[in-house]
């Protein structure tokens, strides 16, 4: 009987562990386009964008700053999917460099305020933690371009990691506001950052 019993109750659970599942996925997909347009966007209005209950949103996300850790988090395991997909140890440091900004800006400009967003709302030292890993790939590019002399030697790999970073979040803040065109920003940005790490 025990396990008749065990059996029932996993076959029930299965629709809803599959709805809370969806509701999770929606709820996150939703998130990302209210922040994306507005910084401050409320969780009434992402559960309204979701299709859904204010009860059922903060079911999984107890908090609006839990909600966008989610998020923060998502949105960086993509960047970091797009930076492994373009090979950073391998080819001719500036060229690899400017692959991975030509690749990496349309992810960060879709985003559009989410940054703006995140900055607000959680500590900034929390915020670039959660950057470690795309950025550990960025840190062994510009090493490796050091090291072959394509890139500057007088000051830090750590600082020169930290200046590509804060740059690549200043040019989306920019575009978000409307202050640089969304369709010139990678090109600005290639021409900045290279400039910013070529041999003096």
């Amino acid at each position: 009987m025990a396990r008749t019993r065990d059996h029932g109750d996993r076959v029930a659970g299965t629709p809803r562990r599959a709805d809370a599942e969806r509701n999770i996925a929606t709820i996150i997909t939703a998130a990302t386009e209210c922040f994306a347009r507005d910084p401050d966007a409320s969780m009434t209005a992402i559960a309204k964008a979701a299709g859904l209950g204010r009860v059922t949103l903060y079911a999984h996300f107890p908090s609006r700053e839990q909600l966008l850790r989610t998020v923060l988090a998502e949105t960086i395991a993509e960047s970091a999917g797009i930076i492994e997909a373009a090979s950073p140890d391998e080819g001719p440091p500036a060229e690899v460099f400017a692959q991975l900004i030509r690749s990496c800006w349309p992810l960060l400009s879709r985003f559009g305020s989410l940054h703006a967003a995140v900055q607000r709302a959680l500590p900034a030292d929390e915020v670039r933690r959660r950057h470690d890993q795309p950025l550990a790939h960025v840190e062994r590019l510009v090493a490796r371009g050091q090291a072959e002399g394509a890139f500057r030697t007088d000051l830090p790999v750590e600082w020169l990691v930290t200046t590509v970073y804060t740059l690549l979040h200043a040019a989306a803040d920019e575009a978000a506001a409307g202050r640089l065109a969304t369709d010139s920003v990678g090109e600005i940005l290639e021409k900045t950052l290279l400039a910013m790490l070529r041999p003096e």
